[in-house]
């Protein structure tokens, strides 16, 4: 933990470059989508569908914690990816760190979290947002909201910092982005219930952490906690970040070590 505190005025030294740019999209892209799609495409899905269909909920409080879900698994794998890409083969920070008395251990866990804290301030502000909508049903749902959130991030990147750790090229994120992410954004419950979908896609959708994290989501802001599913829900996205953990640590010593 010593040596990955001294990474601190580092991640700081980047942060204070670029927080004025990510407070307003972290801000302006919320409420623009939940003016868009819950309030204005749900006005006519809560007048021509079945309310159970979303479980008795309206289309502006079933959405809101799918797009929350959703932002943080986008934000998680894009903070893995060019940023760890550029540390590794453009400005090649990390080969300056590991020169230090620093591990490559200590140098992914200092990134991580300085990704798991641009995963606390992206969803606290559209936690705020969703709040105002009256898509929240209590602050503790809000709080609970946040650091679920912040879980379904990490679950995604820190597989993604591995895998990012393996390429060569930037090239790759295009397909990672078109195939796995656009995906889970779309079929993973967050607009629309996943039992809505063919058996054999449900439970591809099912198996992903980006679904898990939807549920769990949207049982805190509903307040209407199932607490076997949900107890499941948590034991699933940690699964997700150990594993995806691992991965990170044995790629990036490869790539900064072994391959030398």
């Amino acid at each position: 933990m010593e040596l990955v505190l001294r990474q601190y005025d580092y991640w700081a030294s980047v942060y204070r470059r670029t927080w004025r740019g990510t407070v307003v999209t972290s801000f302006v892209v919320p409420f623009l989508f939940l003016a868009a799609m819950g309030v204005g495409l749900g006005g006519f899905v809560d007048d021509n569908s079945n309310s159970q269909t979303l479980g008795g909920l309206t289309y502006l409080a079933f959405i809101a914690p799918g797009l929350l879900a959703s932002t943080a698994m986008q934000t998680g794998i894009m903070e893995a990816a060019w940023p760890v890409m550029a540390a590794i083969k453009w400005q090649r920070i990390y080969f300056g760190q590991i020169a230090t008395p620093l591990r490559v251990v200590d140098v992914l866990n200092a990134h991580l979290a300085f990704i798991a804290f641009r995963l606390a301030t992206t969803c606290a502000m559209f936690v705020v947002v969703i709040t105002l909508f009256g898509a929240v049903a209590s602050v503790a749902g809000a709080f609970a909201a946040l650091l679920i959130s912040v879980l379904v991030g990490m679950a995604h990147a820190t597989p993604m910092f591995g895998l990012t750790a393996t390429l060569k090229s930037e090239s790759g994120f295009a397909i990672i982005f078109r195939l796995v992410v656009i995906p889970m954004s779309l079929f993973s419950g967050a607009f629309f219930p996943v039992s809505e979908l063919p058996t054999a896609i449900s439970w591809i959708a099912y198996a992903t952490p980006m679904w898990h994290g939807v549920e769990l989501t949207r049982m805190s802001t509903t307040g209407v906690v199932v607490w076997g599913p949900a107890l499941g829900h948590l034991a699933y996205l940690p699964l997700w970040l150990v594993a995806g953990w691992w991965l990170a640590r044995r790629q990036l010593h490869w790539r900064l070590v072994e391959r030398l």
